[in-house]
């Protein structure tokens, strides 16, 4: 995916201040699953759920836009209510959040904004995959690749 991909799937704009996306994103995966829109969503490549951060104000301190989805191969089918977004290949660094979800992504994104700085974010767009390994307790693993410059 690092190659640029489409996305179809449903959006928020949050911030991270006061945890304000804590409860926005909880709501936006909320309506994810109970929707059941990965059945809805037409021209899947694959049923990996992903989660985009994209149109970054500034840095993970100002407001951006949240997308959780399933990549297609078009985006001429976006049904009523569905977003849907094409992305750029971009340069990432990859990080892998292991163990209980969401604790285990929330503590990987907390490191990743400690070495904000040093990882030379590009703030363009980051994302994260959520595949077969994503549902397995203690063991899940989620792929999370930030834009590097």
């Amino acid at each position: 995916m690092t190659n640029g991909f489409k996305i179809i799937g449903i959006s928020t704009r949050t911030t991270n201040k006061d945890n304000k996306s804590q409860k926005d994103l909880e709501k936006l995966w909320g309506r994810f699953y109970s929707e059941n829109l990965v059945d809805k969503i037409p021209n899947k490549i694959s049923n990996e759920i992903v989660s985009i951060y994209t149109d970054y104000e500034s840095d993970y301190t100002g407001d951006y836009t949240t997308i959780i989805g399933v990549a297609v191969s078009k985006l001429d089918e976006i049904p009523n209510g569905l977003i849907g977004r094409e992305f750029q290949p971009d340069n990432f660094q990859k990080f892998i959040a292991k163990g209980k979800m969401p604790n285990a992504v929330v503590n990987t994104w907390g490191d990743i904004w400690n070495r904000d700085k040093e990882l030379n974010r590009k703030y363009s767009y980051d994302f994260e995959v959520y595949g077969t390994n994503s549902q397995k307790g203690e063991n899940s693993e989620v792929d999370i690749y930030i834009a590097t410059k």
